[in-house]
């Protein structure tokens, strides 16, 4: 792409961040924007109009698969020889390159887990601690040093503000701890990742020598996600910089949901005074979700003080109209696993990959029950945030097996050798029909598969100055390459299955559908969110789990957490003035359509308890659950329309094809009893 092609990719907003070449600039980019989009033209622009050198450009993101989509993307646009990394990734090479003429030696090893330093420390003191608060203690000591917040003044800084004292231990002892945390670390030999980069930024400060080295090197910085620095990853910024001018952040206040780690969105929202004269984009056109997604999101996150302060940012969305945004109040929380299932049951079979849907809640522990659901389903899914898929036995495996395959390559297509390869290895066309261990070992060999394939349909470059769109075709040496670069970074390739995710996890992704689910008080907020800035988070939280769906969303919650119980729980106040009351709503066959059934002042509470009585005996002769008869909202929704066909008890939401052919007939007599 010529440099004019390059601006000619982009909308107006997009092309004024290509456009500011120079620093200062602040972008503040919308979920769904295209932030990574104009970024990463911005860098392909000013490299081919010759402002900067590529090996000068230092690109910071928070995840490492954002990491890699950023190379990725670059790579595309012809770009080499860009460092994009994450802070502590970009901090450690550097600091291994420096420690052995700064320190002298190797380098300390770097902590795995804090934990068993905690507990030593813990021991130390005479504190007595079980593993639930030593993992509390660890994540205090986290907060502590990425807010360059040292023992003597923790007190004072857990104070301000209003910080609640871990694991049940008062400041004075957690500030003994950090102390005594240090001197058992120090004992050890070793370092934690929050030292990795306070110790750099420490040697650039007070090293001449380093920090001629690190500027002249780099020149140009680029700081994706950058509502979520950290103090230390800013003080680290700063002597990168040096006192240039020569950066361009990204960011977003509404998505800041990283505070208990110490992120804040102080820095972005002040840039503007630390730099005066910066350039500001707003980037505010929404190319992910449909306009009825990005209407609850607008509506979602506009009474935030959060939103008041910045002045921004309204999405304005870019696609065509899509379905309804589905709500549903089951009965309990099994019945609301068993329901996702069934929908997600049925999206499938009208055509949506699995690996484009998406569950997601507040809490890890809520994943168990999709997990059953799924499964008894026979829907495939993968947990995000469990076993690392670099880590899996059969992915080492495979590529031990594929490396020794590209030292004595053939002219066999790549993608072709792939499958011949992967064969021996326990990879099929098709997929097996269990699922289990089998089915996920079979995933991980798909995923390199499609890996293959992907790379297979774009040309590699023969040289660094190539044109993105001549090259030479991929082989099995540069799938290997690649798959070493993504290990490294810790970059997976696409898993086929549904992703069960928590809503912190789902930062970055995206889906064609989105399951919220979960979303009563005490899940969402968090109980223990007891501050109006923790609780502004959350809501913050829940805003970006909605941006996450680019087509089909539903938000649910379970009235009871087990079947049978006491159906006391209340839907997220985050909600109000959003949650459709007392209405029944289904999708329409046409995108957008939504069919309400009458409010509540006309449900029959008669027919109502003749519903429920019924579905009593019906469970009792089946011995099964009352829930997996009709759930609740489907009766409510018979109740409150009373139909008379199958056409009209059709619109009830909750009542498929199946049920109607099982219980319609006796359902429309209970309703015709009634009348």
């Amino acid at each position: 792409m010529s440099a004019d092609e390059l601006l000619e990719a982009l909308d107006p907003d997009q092309r004024a961040v290509a456009l500011a070449l120079t620093g200062p600039v602040c972008v503040l980019a919308g979920a769904g924007t295209g932030k990574t989009r104009a970024i990463t033209h911005r860098i392909a622009y000013g490299v081919q109009t010759g402002t900067y050198a590529p090996t000068s450009v230092l690109a910071v993101t928070f995840t490492a698969r954002a990491a890699g989509e950023m190379r990725t993307r670059l790579r595309e646009l012809g770009v080499v020889g860009v460092q994009a990394r994450t802070f502590h990734a970009a901090a450690l090479r550097q600091l291994s390159f420096f420690w052995p003429q700064v320190v002298g030696g190797a380098p300390p090893r770097i902590l795995d887990h804090k934990a068993p330093v905690v507990a030593e420390a813990a021991a130390r003191l005479r504190l007595s601690v079980d593993r639930l608060s030593i993992r509390d203690l660890a994540a205090e000591i986290e907060w502590s040093k990425v807010s360059l917040v040292t023992a003597d003044d923790y007190v004072r800084a857990a104070t301000a503000t209003d910080r609640p004292p871990p694991a049940g231990f008062d400041r004075a002892a957690v500030a003994r701890l950090i102390a005594s945390y240090e001197e058992a670390k120090d004992a050890r030999g070793v370092i934690d990742f929050e030292d990795v980069l306070t110790i750099l930024g420490a040697m650039i400060e007070n090293r001449r020598d380093v920090a001629d080295a690190v500027r002249s090197q780099y020149r140009r910085f680029v700081v994706d996600e950058y509502q979520d620095v950290s103090p230390a990853q800013q003080y680290l910024l700063d002597q990168w910089l040096g006192g240039r001018t020569e950066l361009c952040v990204v960011g977003d206040p509404s998505q800041t949901i990283y505070s208990f780690t110490g992120a804040t969105p102080y820095h972005l929202l002040t840039f503007g005074q630390r730099h005066p004269g910066a350039t500001v984009v707003r980037l505010v056109r929404d190319y992910r979700s449909t306009p009825q997604v990005v209407a609850l999101a607008n509506r979602l996150i506009s009474g935030s003080r959060q939103r008041r302060q910045s002045g921004a940012l309204e999405l304005v969305a870019q696609r065509p109209t899509g379905p309804a945004v589905g709500y549903t109040a089951y009965d309990d929380d099994e019945a609301e696993a068993a329901g996702i299932a069934a929908r997600i049951a049925r999206l499938i079979a009208g055509g949506t990959s699995a690996r484009e849907i998406a569950v997601l809640y507040r809490t890890n522990a809520q994943s168990e029950a999709f997990e059953q659901a799924l499964a008894e389903a026979g829907i495939g899914y993968l947990v995000r945030g469990g076993e690392r898929f670099f880590g899996r036995k059969e992915v080492r495996d495979a590529i031990v097996l594929l490396r020794g395959a590209a030292r004595s390559m053939n002219d066999e297509p790549m993608p072709t050798a792939v499958r011949d390869v992967l064969s021996s290895a326990g990879w099929s066309q098709e997929p097996p029909a269990a699922r289990g261990a089998v089915r996920e070992r079979w995933d991980s060999l798909q995923a390199l598969v499609a890996l293959a394939d992907d790379l297979a349909a774009r040309p590699v470059p023969d040289q660094v100055a190539s044109d993105v769109g001549s090259g030479r075709q991929a082989t099995l040496v540069d799938l290997v390459a690649e798959l070493d670069e993504r290990a490294s970074a810790q970059h997976a390739p696409a898993v086929d299955g549904v992703t069960l995710a928590s809503l912190h996890a789902a930062k970055g992704l995206e889906w064609d559908a989105v399951f919220l689910a979960g979303l009563s008080e005490g899940l969402m907020p968090i109980s223990l969110a007891e501050t109006d800035a923790a609780v502004a988070e959350e809501r913050r939280l829940l805003y970006v789990g909605v941006t996450r769906a680019r087509e089909h969303l539903e938000l649910s919650f379970g009235r009871a957490r087990n079947p049978g119980g006491r159906a006391g729980r209340k839907r997220t106040r985050f909600l109000d003035g959003i949650w459709p009351e007392g209405e029944t709503r289904r999708r329409a066959g046409t995108a957008g359509r939504v069919t309400a059934a009458p409010s509540l002042d006309d449900l029959d509470p008669a027919l109502l308890e003749a519903l429920h009585e019924w579905r009593r005996q019906v469970a009792l002769a089946l011995d099964r659950p009352a829930w997996t008869v009709l759930v609740d909202a489907a009766l409510e929704g018979i109740a409150q329309l009373r139909p008379t066909t199958v056409a009209e008890l059709a619109r009830v939401r909750g009542i498929g094809p199946m049920k109607i052919n099982q219980y319609g007939p006796s359902l429309l007599a209970i309703v015709a009893g009634r009348r």
